[in-house]
């Protein structure tokens, strides 16, 4: 059997960089690289390893020693658990500042393109809500953050319509507002949700390959028309259920046209 990673602790590391995927980079004792999910550069932290290469480490934070002068406060609830946005808690202009940095990075270590000249990257007019299509998928076991689990409180309700964990393909974390599609995406994907539980609809199970319900794609054109898609599991159509669902949704979503396909 192959021998588990022995986890390593470091203290105040200062994070000095910004690399892909949104990880953070910071240097170990040792030498190595260490990257770090969550933190901005500039803060100084103690971190924990749980993956260990040969020329880098992957940690996550215990405690916060000093905060970088770039970080912000996220405007997401989720910001932390979901992997969607990386970099909320960092300056949009230090956003661009890195992102910059890595595309130079990469034409030139990967593509092995010498750039005489790198055009400044342009700032998005809007930092939330810009992307015109979002795909969620449903559980009937959601997952439980850390205080949940603590508090050893009973929890009845484990249906979730939302994001997997990052690295988690079973867990799905369930979302009341997500800034990155505008409205109604947030009103449509929170009443099929409800509807859904009310009435008792199977919520898709990963591991035991059963239920009803188990993904929902929403887009929105720039002319504001809008295309629900929801994919079922069961063999079983639910024509009816569906149709009560796109009633629901022209009623309460304030939606002027859906159609069902």
């Amino acid at each position: 059997m192959p021998r588990k990673n022995k986890k390593i602790e470091f203290h105040k590391i200062e994070i000095t960089d910004a690399g892909a995927k949104g990880k953070c980079v910071a240097k170990a004792p040792d030498g190595k690289i260490i990257f770090i999910n969550n933190v901005v550069p500039g803060d100084v932290v103690d971190v924990q390893t749980f993956k260990k290469r040969k020329k880098f480490y992957e940690a996550s934070v215990t405690n916060i020693h000093r905060f970088s002068d770039y970080r912000i406060e996220p405007s997401c609830e989720y910001f932390g658990s979901c992997g969607g946005c990386k970099w909320q808690n960092m300056e949009y202009s230090k956003q661009l500042f890195y992102k910059e940095k890595e595309v130079k990075s990469n034409l030139e270590k990967i593509g092995k393109i010498k750039v005489k000249e790198l055009l400044p990257i342009k700032g998005a007019k809007k930092k939330y809500f810009y992307r015109n299509k979002m795909e969620f998928s449903f559980s009937n076991n959601r997952w439980l953050s850390y205080d949940e689990i603590q508090s050893q409180q009973q929890i009845k309700e484990r249906n979730a319509l939302g994001f997997h964990i990052p690295g988690m393909w079973d867990k799905i974390l369930d979302i009341n507002k997500c800034w990155l599609q505008e409205d109604p995406s947030n009103e449509i994907r929170n009443k099929i949700k409800e509807f859904a539980t009310k009435n008792n609809i199977p919520f898709f199970d990963p591991k035991k390959q059963i239920g009803v319900l188990r993904t929902l794609m929403i887009r929105i054109s720039n002319i504001g028309q809008i295309m629900v898609i929801v994919q079922f599991y069961s063999r079983r159509m639910w024509i009816k259920e569906w149709v009560i669902i796109v009633k629901i949704l022209l009623v309460n979503a304030s939606l002027d046209m859906l159609r069902v396909m």
